[in-house]
């Protein structure tokens, strides 16, 4: 039988659509199974304050379609620190909390993973970051809300593109990671896609746009990742404009609004089969642990193999864009 009576969730690091669900999930599985829990607002600098507040069935009711997190996020210095752990462990202590949930990316999981070996706590993690960069998983949380989002917009810039024989340079979110702006890409017919993972040659660029926009199109997008090594949408659309005047430029960014709205169908089942697997991982007492989703099914990975290990771009999802954008 597992010692863990009661339990505590939190949400952590950047939103993402679909955290409201797994929140959901955590907690009606968590009395489905007999055990209390307990929703930590504000992330890791909660648990520090002992920002708790018991939960019912009830007060995840009418959530699943919302976006951002009722927990709300924050980001905690003071919890990279050994005494703001410290801190944490004792609100943990005296709430009476066997274990927690973190819902976040890698950041959320190093500090979950240095928590549990300092205080041998049961952490596990759900993978919620809109960028799907975390390795052992095919998808996080938000991912595919984000996707549709930037697709939708892409498209609705794609009509003022061709109305005007526009070239745009569309950034989306991808710090370190180019999965959003790959598939984005390839799903709005982009003419070139530019990621961190691979370096930006401007001069290929230039050819590129030369074969293709230049050549027989009246209009082009050119999405790409805000972390990309060239700097960013803007710096590379001042570089083309200046050895190209001819081309009629226009930059957006498109920014938080990738965050939010009501999680998808995907997502929204996920994050529920994420959520029930995490609780039943604690009740088999697993402990420094993210569930993920791998072909399909719940898998468990160490936060050590998570946070060390770097999820790879597929190669060949660039090359299709290459083939389909000519």
């Amino acid at each position: 039988m597992s010692r863990i009576k009661k339990i505590g969730v939190l949400t952590s690091g950047g939103d993402a659509p679909g955290m409201n669900a797994a929140i959901r999930a955590v907690v009606r599985t968590a009395i489905f199974n007999n055990l209390e829990v307990v929703g930590v607002k504000q992330g890791y600098q909660g648990l520090i304050k002992g920002d708790f507040e018991t939960m019912k069935s009830y007060d995840v009711s009418n959530i699943l379609q919302k976006g951002g997190t009722i927990l709300c996020s924050a980001r905690s210095e003071e919890f990279r620190s050994v005494e703001g752990r410290k801190k944490a462990h004792e609100q943990m202590l005296a709430a009476k909390l066997d274990a927690l949930v973190v819902i976040g990316g890698d950041g959320t999981f190093s500090g979950a993973r240095i928590f549990t070996q300092e205080f041998d706590i049961p952490v596990v993690g759900i993978p919620g970051t809109i960028d799907n960069d975390l390795y052992g998983t095919d998808y996080t949380i938000g991912f595919d809300t984000a996707l549709n989002t930037v697709i939708e917009a892409v498209d609705k810039i794609r009509d003022t593109a061709s109305a005007h024989n526009r070239l745009f340079f569309i950034e989306v979110m991808g710090r370190d990671a180019g999965f959003l702006a790959l598939r984005s890409g390839i799903a709005t017919g982009a003419e070139a896609i530019l990621i961190p993972e691979r370096q930006t040659h401007l001069k290929d660029l230039e050819k590129y746009l030369a074969k293709g926009y230049k050549g027989h199109k009246n209009s082009g997008i050119v999405i790409v990742a805000e972390g990309d090594k060239s700097g960013g949408a803007y710096t590379i659309a001042r570089e083309i404009e200046k050895k190209h005047p001819e081309y009629d430029i226009r930059v957006s960014v498109l920014g938080h609004m990738q965050r939010g709205g009501s999680p998808s169908a995907f997502d929204r089942v996920t994050a529920s089969t994420l959520g029930v697997a995490a609780v039943d991982a604690l009740l088999d007492d697993q402990k420094s642990i993210m569930v993920g989703m791998v072909n399909g099914e719940v898998s468990h990975v160490s936060f050590n193999k998570t946070i060390k290990n770097k999820k790879v771009v597929k190669d060949s999802l660039l090359t299709i864009n290459d083939i389909l954008s000519i």
